[in-house]
């Protein structure tokens, strides 16, 4: 029940953090491309790669590594708009900047998660 309660705080912390970031990023950038989105996922995959890598290192808790990863990155990432935005992308046949958005959330998102890793590993 424990890791329930952590899970919930990190998720609604994560959240928060991505509908500021969204908010900010879509207000002061006009593009198609769905930037707000993508950033959040860049930098989740990023800090879940950090997380997991210092909790290997620092032996953290069950409980903290799941606040921090299943928790936090998982409320601020999100795979939900991702899809929809890329529908709406379709929608609007703006079919290169779908495919633009798609290749480089996979691409970069698997990168993040690596040098996440490297800059734990690194310190």
């Amino acid at each position: 029940m424990r890791s329930l309660i952590y899970i919930f705080i990190g998720g609604g912390v994560g959240s928060v953090f991505r509908y500021l970031i969204q908010l900010a990023i879509n207000q002061s950038v006009i593009t198609k491309l769905p930037l707000g989105t993508f950033v959040a996922n860049i930098i989740g995959c990023f800090l879940i790669g950090a997380f997991y890598s210092l909790s290997e290192r620092l032996n953290l808790s069950n409980e903290i590594r799941l606040l921090f990863t299943v928790g936090f990155c998982g409320g601020f990432t999100t795979f939900s708009t991702f899809s929809t935005e890329n529908l709406n992308l379709l929608r609007e046949n703006l079919y290169g900047t779908f495919f633009l958005y798609t290749f480089l959330s996979v691409a970069v998102g698997i990168v993040s998660v690596f040098a996440g890793i490297w800059a734990v590993k690194s310190l």
